[in-house]
């Protein structure tokens, strides 16, 4: 039975493995090495000023996914709301609801922290990933220009 709790300082090293997987996923050629992949994720999710929270689920001993979130100010009026920066399910726990329980969760935080909005982004050729949030009754909203630019660019 999959169980979703937040991400402690104990998990940094499967979140790490997790996040090697992950980058495979999206198709980077190799990932740092381990020891500055833990130091990052420990100061991202357990530093001095944290950047984001993390939920993991757990298949028994086997971390099967996670969801990094953050908080933004403002959403509608000065509410807050809670962006999903990262929903991902191991290959071998796909199909299984882990993503959905995922969801479920983010949705019970979001809305235990007064939040009015939940937002997320999938890459346009993660076709799976869009059917997932389709078949969650989740809502294409094409509204938006999304923007990005490298720091190595502006500094």
């Amino acid at each position: 039975m999959v169980k979703i709790r937040p991400a402690g300082p104990d998990n940094v090293l499967a979140i790490a493995e997790l996040l090697d997987e992950l980058d495979r996923f999206y198709g980077a050629p190799q990932s740092e090495p381990l020891h500055e992949r833990t130091v990052g994720i420990w100061d991202a999710l357990f530093g001095l000023t944290p950047a984001a929270h993390g939920l993991l689920a757990w298949d028994g001993a086997e971390l099967a996914g996670i969801a990094s979130y953050s908080f933004l100010w403002p959403a509608a009026g000065v509410t807050r709301s809670l962006y999903v920066k990262e929903l991902y399910v191991r290959q071998a726990s796909r199909r299984k609801g882990v993503g959905a329980l995922l969801m479920y969760e983010l949705a019970k935080i979001a809305a235990a922290h007064k939040c009015s909005l939940m937002e997320w982004t999938t890459e346009p050729d993660n076709l799976d990933a869009q059917q997932f949030y389709m078949a969650l009754g989740m809502e294409l909203f094409t509204e938006k220009v999304f923007y990005r630019v490298s720091l190595s660019r502006v500094t």
